[in-house]
């Protein structure tokens, strides 16, 4: 994985304005916001709620912050829940700004895919990357059969769809575990934890096709997740699994992603998840990569390449 470095500030992005997109200046924007400064450009925090779409604008768009125009680049750190309704307007700013031709990392596209787990397992498995066998279904009847029928073959994990961090997460060993009414869709999940001296899994952080920092997460239950009581410990990857995650992440369409994966049964690795809106803090401390500084080198590389390429045109 690179040490963080000193990187140029090209002249094609010199002053760029970055969109931090984001519910709240908390500690991953102040350092996104640190990293491009150091690169020469000015990011500004940008909560979608205070957004708007207007069409009566040249652009069509009203995005906070920049009444003169938009951005020249946009970083989607998070994006909180709300209506269907919030939700929509909110993926529709972010699709209506790359149709504007502005660069957004990760785009209302990616986003859809990761937050939505079943399409991430969708995605998965049709390109061929080992991931736990799902089954998603509205119908608790279905869900039913479905436990009935593969409980045979181990127990399943019951996931929230829309989730993240380790919450609402339920094991399956008996027909008796499946909760009779569940907020939303069954999302069942083959389980493939083992337990070797406790659990653990890994998080890649992936960036521009690409492993820049990597942690695996022990805990004492099968949910390893660090805001759940796992603890992270700096690893270094293999080849295979670094192939792997580069794979999924490449799967969903990301610029860059966290991937949770794990060893299986089998001994071989299994990508369990892919997030578009990665948190790093515990995977900042015990890694010696400034991971802002990397993320925000690879957008300013990216924005500069864009602006050569269009200039070339």
């Amino acid at each position: 994985m690179p040490r963080s470095r000193d990187r140029p500030v090209w002249p094609a992005t010199a002053g760029a304005r970055i969109a931090l997109v984001a519910d709240c200046a908390d500690w991953h924007t102040r350092e996104l916001t640190r990293a491009f400064a150091a690169l020469g450009a000015r990011a500004v925090l940008v909560t979608l709620p205070s957004c708007a779409i207007e069409t009566e604008r040249s652009s069509g768009l009203m995005i906070s912050g920049f009444a003169d125009g938009l951005p020249d680049a946009v970083v989607v750190r998070s994006m909180s829940g709300g209506t269907f309704e919030a939700v929509t307007l909110r993926l529709g700013i972010l699709h209506a700004l790359r149709e504007l031709g502005v660069m957004v990392w990760n785009d209302a596209r990616t986003i859809e895919r990761c937050v939505d787990k079943s399409m991430t397992s969708f995605l998965l498995a049709r390109a061929g990357i080992p991931t736990p066998a799902t089954w998603v279904t509205e119908q608790h009847a279905a869900a039913q059969a479905i436990v009935h029928r593969e409980l045979a073959q181990g127990p399943l994990v019951l996931k929230p769809l829309f989730g993240s961090q380790g919450r609402g997460l339920k094991l399956i060993r008996m027909a008796e575990d499946l909760p009779t009414a569940v907020a939303g869709v069954y999302y069942l999940q083959r389980y493939v934890a083992v337990e070797r001296d406790g659990f653990r899994d890994f998080r890649l952080l992936v960036s521009q096709r690409r492993v820049v920092a990597a942690m695996v997460r022990h805990a004492a239950t099968w949910i390893t997740n660090v805001k759940q009581g796992g603890r992270p410990v700096a690893a270094v990857p293999d080849a295979e699994m670094k192939a792997l995650a580069i794979r999924a992440v490449a799967a969903v369409g990301a610029e860059f992603a966290g991937v949770d994966m794990l060893y299986g049964a089998d001994g071989c690795p299994t990508v369990l998840e892919v997030n578009s809106m990665p948190a790093w803090s515990g995977l900042q401390k015990v890694s010696p990569v400034r991971i802002a500084s990397v993320i925000a080198g690879d957008v300013i590389a990216a924005l500069a390449d864009s602006r050569r390429r269009g200039a070339a045109v």
